[in-house]
């Protein structure tokens, strides 16, 4: 199973922070600093509004409708000429019903520990969920899930590490989106789901191939 680190190594997180750095005009290593973090986090986010029949569901309709993983065969159409106002509003859209009154407290978080201001975050963010969704579903199909009851244990496989692991990091992304955490919690989350990687510029080497 394919997980947020295959995601971020991979040809298409490239892509992503790429396409992210040229949409906020920030540096590339920046923006990979803030998609490390930010990609666990709406993830956990995910799993946490998976854990109830009516969230799982919801996200289950959203992966067979719209966020199949097509848009990852064409990301290069997504950012051709920057994103549109038409992706902008529907990425808000996910990201309000993944974070809901959580979504100012993660943004300044990820503002304070990166050091980027709040408004290239947020677009960051608008880049990053869409995309994200896609490799959930593409996940979603590769895995045979085909009820909502699956969709939790799938997001926990993608997010990695073992059950006693799975529930500190679920516990630290709640305590973050409850409104009790700040910046060191979010470089806490992608210590852990990024394992291996804490060392400052050890994942961000791999990412450009330092």
């Amino acid at each position: 199973m394919a997980g947020i680190l295959d995601l971020l190594k991979s040809d298409l997180g490239k892509q992503l922070i790429s396409g992210a750095s040229q949409e906020t005009k920030q540096p590339e290593d920046k923006t990979a600093q803030v998609v490390q973090m930010a990609l666990p986090l709406l993830m956990g986010a995910m799993k946490r509004n998976a854990s109830n029949p009516q969230g799982a569901a919801g996200l289950m309709g959203a992966l067979d409708k719209k966020h199949d993983g097509s848009l990852l065969d064409n990301l290069g159409g997504f950012f051709e000429g920057g994103v549109s106002e038409e992706q902008k509003i529907d990425s808000l859209g996910i990201l309000g019903h993944v974070l809901g009154g959580s979504q100012d407290n993660v943004v300044g978080a990820l503002s304070q520990k990166s050091g980027m201001d709040s408004n290239s975050v947020m677009q960051i963010l608008q880049v990053a969920a869409p995309i994200l969704l896609g490799f959930l579903g593409k996940e979603k199909k590769q895995q045979n899930v085909s009820s909502p009851g699956g969709i939790e244990g799938l997001l926990g496989g993608m997010l990695g590490g073992g059950r006693k692991q799975q529930r500190k990091q679920q516990s630290m992304i709640e305590s973050l989106l409850d409104g009790d955490g700040d910046g060191s919690i979010v470089d806490d989350i992608a210590g852990m789901v990024l394992s291996g990687n804490k060392k400052k510029g050890g994942l961000l080497g791999s990412l450009f191939g330092r």
